[in-house]
């Protein structure tokens, strides 16, 4: 991290904010192409101090999250994960149609059990139908399982990556402190600002898609009302 620290105070290495500044540039700019695309990017942050303000910014862009353990395999055995988000949605299935109402107790104890269980692990990805696009990682050294996953997989990683990690392991770095919340949060959120401008790009531009599609059958059907 030696080309991003400006000092080291009584042992504290201080980051150098304006290159954090111009990597959050680039990383935002990334992420605004990537969702104007229609992308998925998955965040990932199982630390006590991200866990909240991960969940809050990622479900309000209504993308999917991990903020409880992660689970091995995420992403190198999707197919293992999505049998079991099938499992989930089944349960919610059974509990609709009245088919739980028909087991017996404990048989309905083991069902909401191992809901229970399913929702916690892999409740903000039950909409995930395919591999992301990109991952947005707080700490990852901690997260280096997610990390090496997506790597493998040629998956894009963008880190919120603090000095005592190696930046090289990551295609976006952000230099920054990813110990505070407030830290956290402040990048999450410009970070959001520029996927919600992506996400608004694609929706102009299927509404403008629409609007040429309308217009071009209009003027078919007026050539075949003047022949």
């Amino acid at each position: 991290m030696a080309p991003y620290i400006f000092m080291e105070k009584n042992g504290i290495h201080i980051v150098d904010l304006h290159k954090t500044a111009v990597k959050l540039d680039e990383a935002c700019s990334a992420l605004e192409k990537l969702t104007s695309a229609g992308k998925k990017v998955l965040f990932v942050a199982t630390k006590k101090q991200a866990k909240e303000v991960v969940a809050k910014h990622a479900s309000e862009l209504n993308m999917p999250y991990i903020t409880e353990r992660w689970p091995g395999g995420m992403l190198t055995n999707f197919v293992t994960i999505r049998k079991a988000v099938k499992k989930m949605n089944a349960i919610d299935k059974m509990k609709k149609d009245g088919t739980f109402e028909t087991l017996s107790k404990k048989e309905r104890l083991q069902v909401d059990r191992q809901r229970a269980n399913l929702e916690k692990n892999l409740g903000s990805i039950s909409d995930m139908v395919r591999l992301p696009s990109a991952i947005f990682v707080v700490d990852i050294l901690r997260e280096h399982i997610a990390v090496t996953e997506a790597k493998k997989l040629g998956i894009p990683v963008f880190g919120i990556v603090d000095t005592n990690s190696d930046p090289r392991k990551v295609d976006f770095v952000i230099p920054g402190n990813d110990d505070a919340s407030k830290s956290i949060d402040m990048i999450l959120s410009i970070v959001s600002e520029s996927i919600k401008e992506g996400q608004s790009q694609r929706k102009a531009d299927k509404e403008k898609s629409k609007e040429e599609g309308e217009v071009v059958s209009a003027d078919k059907d007026a050539d075949f009302d003047a022949e």
